[in-house]
This record gives C-alpha cells, sequence and structure tokens, in this order.
C-alpha cells in the first residue's frame, strides 16, 4: 500500500492555532466501523459513551521545553537547537537550525552565563553538543520554549506551558505532546471513574519519529525510530485483569495504542521501561486495543495510517470528509474523536 492512499485537503482555516478557550470544550466525532455511523458531539457527552466494562488508557508524558535558542560565540548569529535526547550530563542529541553553517567545533552562548560547542555531526540537522554545564529541566522552563509543531505559526505563548500539557501529566521527557489527552480535566476523569469505568496510566516519551513524514512510497519501507516508554505494574495488573474479563481497552491517544500493543505478550502485559518502533499499518491485527480516542491527523502521516489501520480506510476518509464539511478543528490543537469499535469487529 503507497503513503499516497492516506492523503487529503485541508484548508489552512482548519488547523488549529490555539487551544479552545475552556479546555475540555471540543467537539467530537463519534464513528462506529462496524455500523459505519457517525455521530456530532461534545468533549461534554464523553464519559456517556464509556461504561464499567472500560479500562481507559492514557499516557502521563510530559513535555519537555526543548526549543532553546543560542548565539555564535563568533558572528552573534541566532541559532535554534530543538533538544531530542540527553546523552550525558552535559551532552544532547538536537536538531540545529540553519544545518549547513552548524559545524562541528563551533561555539554558541546561551541564556544564564551558559555556553556549548558542537561535539558532532549525525545527519542532515542532527548534531552532538556539549555545554559547559547540567542542562536540566529547571533550565529549559527558565530559559527554552515549548516545542509548537510546525504547522502552529505563532511562538509559543504563556498559555501553552498549561495548554500543551494534560492535566496528569507528570513524568518529563516528551518534545512534543500525546495531543489526544489535552482534552481531559480533572472534572472529566472524575466523571468516567463516577461510570464505573478505571483508569490506567502508561509513560510514552513522545519523539519526533512519531511525528517524522513517511519518505518511502511504500509503507512497508518505512521505518519507525525507537521511542522509550514504561509500564507500571499497577497498569500491567489493570490492563491484564480487563483484558481476561472481557472487558474494552480503551487508547487515549496513539501513544498509548503503541505502547500496549508493544507490551502486550502472551496474555500479559510487560512491565518496566522498554521501547518500541512498532509501525501499525493495513494488515496488523490489534493485540488488546479494541476502542480508540484521538485527534484529526496530518496527512501521509503514520498516525493516520494507524487509526485507518484500525477502523478501515474507507470509514477514516468518510469522517474525515465530514469533519471538513462540519468545519472542525484539526491536528494537536483541534478536535477530537472516539473510535468506538474495530472495523473486524463482530
Amino acid at each position: 500500500m503507497k503513503i499516497r492512499d492516506f492523503s487529503f485537503e485541508l484548508p489552512d482555516e482548519l488547523i488549529a492555532q490555539y487551544p479552545p478557550e475552556v479546555r475540555g470544550t471540543s467537539r467530537l466525532l463519534v464513528l462506529d466501523p462496524v455500523e459505519q455511523s457517525i455521530k456530532h458531539l461534545g468533549m461534554q457527552d464523553f464519559s456517556e459513551l464509556i461504561d464499567e466494562n472500560t479500562l481507559v488508557v492514557f499516557n502521563n508524558s510530559k513535555v519537555r521545553k526543548a526549543r532553546l535558542f543560542g548565539f555564535s560565540s563568533e558572528t552573534g548569529g541566532k541559532v535554534e537547537f530543538f533538544l531530542l535526547e540527553k546523552l550525558q550530563e552535559n551532552s544532547w542529541k538536537c536538531m540545529v537550525s540553519k544545518a549547513k553553517k552548524q559545524k562541528k567545533g563551533k561555539k554558541f552562548d546561551f541564556p544564564g552565563n551558559v555556553s556549548a560547542e558542537i561535539l558532532d555531526h549525525l545527519g542532515d540537522n542532527i548534531r552532538i553538543i556539549q555545554f559547559n554545564r547540567n542542562i536540566d529541566d529547571d533550565y529549559l522552563d527558565k530559559n527554552a520554549h515549548i516545542p509548537l509543531p510546525p504547522y502552529i505559526k505563532r511562538e509559543d505563548e504563556i498559555l501553552d506551558s498549561n495548554r500543551y500539557q494534560s492535566v496528569f501529566s507528570k513524568i518529563t521527557g516528551s518534545v512534543a505532546a500525546p495531543t489526544a489527552s489535552l482534552h481531559f480535566t480533572d472534572e472529566i476523569l472524575e466523571k468516567i471513574k463516577n461510570r464505573g469505568a478505571d483508569i490506567a496510566y502508561v509513560t510514552l516519551h513522545v519523539g519526533l519519529g512519531t511525528f517524522a513524514p513517511v519518505r518511502a512510497e511504500n509503507l512497508v519501507d518505512h521505518e519507525m525510530h525507537k521511542e522509550d516508554f514504561f509500564v507500571s505494574d499497577e497498569t500491567a495488573e489493570k490492563v491484564e485483569k480487563a483484558v481476561k474479563e472481557g472487558k474494552k481497552i480503551l487508547a487515549v491517544g496513539t501513544t498509548s495504542i503503541r505502547t500496549l500493543e508493544s507490551a502486550w505478550e502472551n496474555g500479559k502485559l510487560k512491565r518496566g521501561t522498554q521501547n518500541t518502533d512498532l509501525f501499525i499499518y493495513p494488515g496488523y491485527k490489534f493485540k488488546i486495543v479494541n476502542q480508540i480516542f484521538t485527534n484529526f491527523h496530518t496527512p501521509e502521516s503514520t498516525l493516520l495510517v494507524l487509526v485507518s489501520t484500525f477502523a478501515g480506510r474507507e470509514n477514516i476518509e468518510r469522517a474525515y470528509r465530514e469533519a471538513i464539511e462540519k468545519k472542525y478543528k484539526f491536528f494537536s490543537y483541534g478536535d477530537a474523536m472516539l473510535i468506538t469499535r474495530q472495523e473486524s469487529a463482530v
């Protein structure tokens, strides 16, 4: 199957540039692929769509302020460093702007009397940079910026520090938000519990690989970057119990889906820190996830391929067409979709 099979046209005005004024007030499209039905509701209706036979699984990863600006020690030119991964106490793997100019040995000055030098060149725009001190999350919180995706055509603002995090974000490590979680409030979580449903959390730190474009023409030729995730004993026990009792596993976001599907093996959910490069595309048989809550995804992305695999490509195409007609907002700060069953369910 070709990646171009997962393309669609979206008017620019439907790309959400800001979150809704009040968290938890987004529109909600409900798709039942088996009945081939679509309903148009709102997040205030979400809890009414689940019951005591549901386990809702969230990703509690927290977004790191990963965009840090430095200035060339030679020219004073401003350069953006997108911190991807901490390698040692003082060194980071990062993406750089104006990449052709960023040679090994070049030095930069950063806020707070911090300096750094490029140690290595790993690819087109990937560098290893060595700082003169430990760059921790406290430093980044004070001096760096929220890594908003490129289709949000503005600089980050104070509101993004709160709204580009979920209310239950806990463990810092993502360079992009697990955006399906942004729709939930403490009140909605309480309503879920009041319905008799249970809640569990996994941690998958979102890397740029999740959002990297598929450059291969054929899906089978695309390789995902590895991303780290963690499953606690408590979550594993809840998932195993729910599966054993025949309950629905509702995964919130594609990161939760990939975590659950990667960790499930021989009737158990593997505990502890692991990693995954799982790419879910047509032909994949889901192991335990049988409901999905998600955002509307970008064309020709691995995320769109994933939900199309779950619900059926024609069903997703029809839902997206209807969402565009009804002027839903798309992508990270956009509206939401609940897919109630797999296409193959009986």
